[in-house]
């Protein structure tokens, strides 16, 4: 993980594009784990499933940088760039949201792309998200659209 977050092209659609370092990733991943223990809900590893492999991460996080949209639980994904345009990112999303839906019993998602990033915007499309509008982030003022599946809405495509 700390691989894909030295990337800065991985990183240029995160916060304010800044990369992590081995030890910002530690405690990242620290952070992670403590949220399954808090909300009973977080992210899951991404592996290739014929190398094991790690790709990344997709999964649920409480979005606290946009407070306008709370309470809310966002999904997410990050992927080494090798990892890029295979299907990785719609799979897991995917999934994840199968797992917010029917196992966590959640009534929406919500997924948060910067503006300008069309590869996350796709992948909001093919999960069935409808944007729900486009806003600016208090802190770093980026501008941001809101993507949103509701559990009824998630229903009616199953």
């Amino acid at each position: 993980m700390a691989a894909v977050n030295a990337d800065p092209e991985v990183m240029r659609w995160i916060r304010d594009g800044s990369v992590l370092d081995g030890q910002q990733t530690r405690e990242k991943v620290r952070a992670w784990d403590a949220g399954w223990e808090t909300r009973g809900f977080g992210l899951f590893a991404v592996e290739v499933r014929a190398t094991g492999e790690l790709a990344g991460f997709t999964g649920f996080s409480v979005p606290d940088f946009l407070p306008e949209v709370l309470p809310a639980v966002e999904v997410g994904w990050r992927l080494g760039r090798s990892h890029w345009g295979q299907g990785l990112a719609t799979e897991a999303g995917a999934a994840a949201v199968r797992f917010g839906f029917e196992e966590l019993g959640l009534e929406r998602i919500l997924s948060i792309v910067q503006v300008g990033n069309e590869a996350s915007e796709r992948i909001t499309a093919k999960l069935g998200m409808r944007l729900e509008r486009e806003t600016v982030t208090p802190a770093g003022g980026r501008r941001v659209r809101v993507f949103e599946l509701s559990a009824q809405r998630y229903a009616r495509t199953r």
